[in-house]
C-alpha cells in the first residue's frame, strides 16, 4: 500500500510537473517567444514518446505547437518535422488549416510535388472554399512553371552581414539604410524572444556600387533608435520626411486587450536643430495606427502622393494585406485594401513602388517556399495579377523586401536561405536584360462551307487601335505579315474580300519567341454567292432554253428573278452573263445560239428594274468552254451533255 502511495505521488508529481512545463511554454508562445516555447514543447512531446499517453487532444495540441513555434519563425525544417508527425499520426482529425501548413512547409524544404498533393487535400477539405488554395494550386501554373523560369537576377551576399537578421534595406541620397540586430550595446544587449536576437535598429551603409556592396558606417539616427524595435522606412521624395516601422512605443509599450504589442507607423522630419545641425524631428504617429493590430512596411510612390504599407486591420483578406493612402497637403485619406489582385488569403509584405510596377513578398501566391517576390506592373492605374520573379531570387525559404533602381537594373534583396552568413541577409543583385520576345503572325483563310482556300483576301494587322500592316493571301489561302510584334501582345487580324462578309480575330501572341498561327473562316455575303476557280458567281438553277430558242421561258424567269433579287440588295453590285452549249451542232451556230441566250437572259433582268450598266457584257461562247470531256466525236449521255448547257453570272464588283 505504501509503494503504490508513493507511486502514485510521484506519477501526480510528474504531471503536475509536466503540466507546468506545458503551461509555460504556452504563455512564451503567447508572447509570441517562439525559440524559447518550440524548446519546451519539444521537451514535453519527447518525454511521452515512451509513455501511455490517454488524453489524445492534449498530444495533438503539442504536436500542433510544437510545429507552430518554428512555423511562425520560418524554420520550415524543423516545422515539417512536427507537422509531418500530427499528419500522419492524426490524418482523419487534422484541421485544414494544419493541411495547408504542413504543405506549406514542403514547400519549403523543396518537395514540389508532395506540396501539390497536399494543397489538393487542402483544397478538398475546405471544399474549394479557401482562397489560398485556389493561389497554391493553380491549373495554368505550377511550381515546375516557377522553376522554369529564365533567371534573370545574379545575387551577392553583402558584407555588412551578420550572424543576426540583418534586412529592410531602402535608398537615402548616395547611402543604403537597412535594419539589423547586431549586438551594438557596450554594457548590455537587451534580447527579443522571438527569435532570440538584440532588438533592430536602423543603420546607414556607404554603397560600392562597382563592387554591389556595402560599408556600415553607425546608426541612421540616435533620434529615430528606441530601445526596442525599428525597421523598414521610406522617404519622401525630397528625402526630408521619413516614415518608419516601430514597436507600439511612447516611453512604454503599448499592448491589446491579449497583451500583443503591435507594429505602428510612425513619421519625422529633417529641420535645423539648436545648433544649426540637421536632424530628424517631429516624430509622430499616422492617424490609421491602432493599439489592435499592426500597421508598417512603408513604401513612398515617386511623386510623393502615395502611402502604400502592410497591416492586418479590419478589412484584410488574409494574414497581412498591402494598403494605400494618400498623401494629403493635411493629412492622409482613409486606408484602401489594393483588392483580391494583389492580396491573398496569405500573407503579402515589404511593398515597392516604382513608376511602373508594385514589387511585393507573398506566401500567398504561387510560389517556391516561404515568402517570394512577385512584380505586379500597372496597366491604366490598375494592378495585374502578380508574377513571380523566379530563382535565383526566390528560394525554397523567405525571400522579401526588394527595392531596385529600374534604370540601372541594380537593387538589394533579403533572405534566410541556408546559404547566407546569419539570419536574415541582405544580397545585392543585378537584374539582366530581359531577352527580346518577338512572334510573327501568320496563317490562312478559307471558306467555312466549302472548306477552299481564299485568295486574294486583303489581310490588315492592328494593335492597340493602330493599322499596322496590310498583305493578301496567296493562290493557297495563305498570309504572313513582315510585321514582328512582342510576345504576350494583343492584337487583331481583319480579312476582307468581295462578295464575302468582313471577318476579324482579337488574339494573343505566344508567350515565346516564335511565330504565331491564326486561322481564319469567311462566309459569303449570301448563299447565292459563290466561289469558283477564284470567281465570284451568282449560283442558282439551271435555265432552260426551248430546243433551238433564245426566249425566257417561265421556269427560267423563276430562277433569274433570284438573280434580280440579288441586286437589288446589293446595289453596287455589277456582273457579267456568260452563255455556253454543249458541242452537239457546229461550233458557229453555237456560238450564235449562246450569245442570243446571254443576251435574251440581260433583257430580261434589265426589264426587272436593273440598269443596263450594272450588266457589264452578256457574250456567249457556244462549246468553247466545255466542263467535261463531251467535245465532239466523244460519246456522252444526256446528263453529260446538259452539264455544258449553262449560263453563268460573274460578279465583277460589289
Amino acid at each position: 500500500m505504501k509503494k503504490i502511495l508513493i507511486i502514485t505521488v510521484l506519477c501526480l508529481s510528474s504531471f503536475a510537473f509536466s503540466q507546468s512545463r506545458i503551461s509555460k511554454a504556452d504563455k512564451l508562445f503567447d508572447k509570441l517567444w517562439y525559440k524559447e516555447a518550440a524548446v519546451l514543447y519539444e521537451t514535453e512531446v519527447r518525454a511521452l514518446e515512451d509513455k501511455s499517453f490517454e488524453n489524445e487532444e492534449e498530444y495533438k495540441r503539442l504536436l500542433q505547437r510544437a510545429g507552430d513555434a518554428y512555423f511562425f519563425n520560418t524554420d520550415m525544417s524543423n516545422a515539417y518535422k512536427w507537422y509531418d508527425r500530427l499528419v500522419s499520426e492524426f490524418y482523419t482529425s487534422v484541421e485544414p488549416e494544419y493541411i495547408f501548413r504542413y504543405a506549406h512547409t514542403l514547400e519549403g524544404i523543396g518537395k514540389y510535388r508532395d506540396a501539390k498533393r497536399w494543397m489538393k487535400e487542402f483544397s478538398k477539405r475546405t471544399e474549394n472554399k479557401d482562397d489560398r488554395s485556389k493561389h497554391l494550386d493553380q491549373v495554368e501554373l505550377t511550381v515546375e512553371d516557377v522553376l522554369d523560369i529564365e533567371p534573370r537576377f545574379t545575387l551577392k551576399n553583402v558584407s555588412v552581414n551578420t550572424k543576426y537578421s540583418d534586412f529592410g534595406p531602402q535608398y537615402y541620397k548616395d547611402k543604403l539604410i537597412y535594419s539589423s540586430a547586431v549586438d551594438s550595446s557596450v554594457f548590455h544587449t537587451r534580447i527579443y524572444h522571438w527569435n532570440e536576437q538584440p532588438f533592430l535598429n536602423m543603420y546607414v551603409g556607404n554603397l560600392n556600387e562597382i563592387e554591389s556592396d556595402l560599408k556600415n558606417t553607425g546608426e541612421f539616427s540616435k533620434a529615430l533608435n528606441t530601445r526596442y524595435h525599428e525597421a523598414t522606412l521610406a522617404f519622401s521624395p525630397d528625402q526630408t520626411k521619413v516614415y518608419f516601422t516601430r514597436n507600439n512605443y511612447n516611453g512604454d509599450l503599448g499592448r491589446d486587450s491579449k497583451g500583443t504589442n503591435h507594429l505602428k507607423l510612425y513619421s519625422a522630419e529633417l529641420l535645423n536643430d539648436e545648433e544649426g545641425e540637421l536632424t530628424w524631428q517631429n516624430v509622430n504617429e499616422l492617424p490609421f495606427n491602432s493599439e489592435d493590430y499592426s500597421v508598417g512596411h512603408p513604401s513612398v510612390s515617386e511623386d510623393g502622393k502615395l502611402l502604400y504599407f502592410v497591416s492586418d486591420m479590419p478589412g484584410s483578406i488574409g494574414a497581412t494585406d498591402i494598403f494605400v493612402v494618400d498623401i494629403l497637403e493635411n493629412g492622409y485619406s482613409a486606408p484602401r485594401n489594393l483588392g483580391e489582385k494583389v492580396n491573398t488569403a496569405g500573407r503579402e509584405m515589404f511593398p515597392f513602388i516604382t513608376n511602373s510596377t508594385l514589387y511585393l513578398a507573398s506566401d500567398g501566391h504561387l510560389g517556391l517556399g516561404g515568402l517570394d517576390v512577385y512584380q505586379s506592373s500597372i496597366v491604366d492605374e490598375n494592378f495585374v495579377a502578380p508574377q513571380n520573379l523566379g530563382a535565383p531570387l526566390n528560394s525554397e525559404l523567405d525571400d522579401f523586401g526588394f527595392i531596385i533602381k529600374e534604370l540601372e537594373n541594380k537593387g538589394f534583396v533579403c533572405s534566410n536561405r541556408l546559404t547566407g552568413k546569419g539570419d536574415d541577409d541582405i544580397y545585392s543583385f543585378v537584374r539582366l536584360p530581359e531577352p527580346t520576345c518577338d512572334q510573327s503572325i501568320r496563317g490562312y483563310v478559307s471558306n467555312t462551307v466549302t472548306g477552299e482556300r481564299l485568295s486574294d483576301v486583303k489581310m490588315t494587322l492592328v494593335a492597340d487601335g493602330e493599322e499596322l500592316e496590310n498583305t493578301t493571301t496567296d493562290l493557297n489561302g495563305s498570309y504572313k505579315f513582315k510585321k514582328v510584334l512582342d510576345c504576350n501582345t494583343k492584337y487583331t487580324v481583319l480579312a476582307e474580300k468581295t462578295g464575302y462578309a468582313k471577318r476579324d480575330k482579337l488574339a494573343k501572341t505566344e508567350d515565346r519567341p516564335g511565330e504565331t498561327i491564326v486561322a481564319l473562316g469567311m462566309e459569303t455575303l449570301n448563299p447565292l454567292i459563290v466561289e469558283e476557280g477564284g470567281l465570284l458567281k451568282i449560283k442558282i438553277g439551271i435555265i432552260y432554253f426551248d430546243l433551238d430558242k433564245s426566249f425566257i421561258r417561265n421556269d427560267a424567269s423563276i430562277e433569274l428573278n433570284k438573280v434580280v433579287l440579288l441586286m437589288n440588295q446589293y446595289p453596287n453590285m455589277v456582273i457579267k452573263i456568260e452563255s455556253h452549249t454543249d458541242s452537239r451542232n457546229t461550233h458557229e451556230y453555237n456560238v450564235d445560239l449562246s450569245d442570243r441566250r446571254a443576251k435574251s437572259t440581260r433583257d430580261y433582268i434589265i426589264s426587272q428594274g436593273i440598269e443596263a450598266n450594272r450588266i457589264e457584257s452578256a457574250k456567249g461562247y457556244g462549246e468553247e468552254q466545255l466542263i467535261n470531256g463531251c467535245k465532239d466525236g466523244v460519246k456522252c449521255t444526256e446528263g453529260e451533255h446538259q452539264l455544258n448547257r449553262r449560263s453563268e453570272f460573274i460578279i465583277i464588283k460589289m
